[in-house]
């Protein structure tokens, strides 16, 4: 899809945590038009524009969602907060990167978010899910604590609806003992470690990671032993933070 820059509509803005806010726009159906796992650019001043991953798959009704972190102590984010909250409309430019889902794949999905890289994984799973509700998935999430799982509800509402998919939380700070349930599991500790203590073979596995660039090549340096496909391997990291080598994995 080419990249259309065009006049969206401020529908809603909701705290699902003390960091975390969720933004509905709202636009001409066809324009809103994107493909599960691209993102917007929001225009916050002049010539500035900053990424933001959608956060659901193309509905066709001109809704679009954002998920995104506030620090109140930074100045740019308190500007942003307040850009979004005044402002009844905004521009922004869309849709953009490469790391979409495969609708041609049959492949299982491993699908890797750090925080709000929550959003990326929601849409692909939205979409997954309607294209094939026995594909198997695995979603592994990673905070440094509990209360950073902003849509924990929701990652549980797909374990208990949909036989094929199962969340990891994996969380810095220990977790609850009680937290697990039937296809919910929670650990402690660094994700590509965790990952490292928990998976043995993802060589039949599409993969997608969303965090930051330390965080996927972590992740994908220790998927490598366990049979990692680079060739399924999908990021918007390797865009913007490639690795020095021509292989981008």
């Amino acid at each position: 899809m080419t990249a259309r820059t065009l006049t969206c509509y401020v529908s809603a803005v909701e705290d699902l945590t003390p960091d975390v806010f969720r933004v509905h726009l709202e636009g001409r159906a066809e324009a809103m038009a994107h493909a599960p796992g691209q993102y917007l650019e929001l225009n916050v001043g002049d010539d500035v524009w900053v990424p933001f991953s959608i956060a659901n798959a193309h509905r066709g009704d001109g809704t679009i969602e954002l998920h995104i972190q506030h620090w109140p102590e930074h100045d740019n984010s308190q500007r942003l907060r307040e850009l979004v909250s005044k402002s009844g409309a905004l521009r922004v430019r869309l849709p953009g990167g490469e790391c979409r889902l495969d609708p041609n794949s049959t492949r299982p999905l491993l699908l890797i978010a750090a925080g709000t890289g929550f959003a990326q994984m929601k849409a692909l799973l939205e979409a997954a899910m309607v294209a094939d509700s026995a594909l198997p998935v695995s979603f592994w999430w990673a905070v440094r604590e509990r209360r950073d799982f902003y849509l924990e509800s929701l990652a549980r509402e797909w374990a208990e609806t949909h036989s094929n998919f199962c969340f990891h939380a994996v969380s810095e700070a220990p977790i609850e003992a009680n937290f697990d349930e039937e296809r919910v599991f929670g650990h402690q500790g660094r994700i590509d470690e965790v990952l490292a203590s928990n998976l043995q073979d993802v060589s039949q596995y599409d993969v997608y990671l969303s965090g930051s660039p330390g965080m996927v090549y972590a992740c994908i340096d220790t998927l490598k032993p366990l049979g990692l496909k680079l060739e399924r391997v999908f990021s918007d990291v390797f865009s913007y933070a490639p690795r020095e080598s021509s292989n981008p994995c």
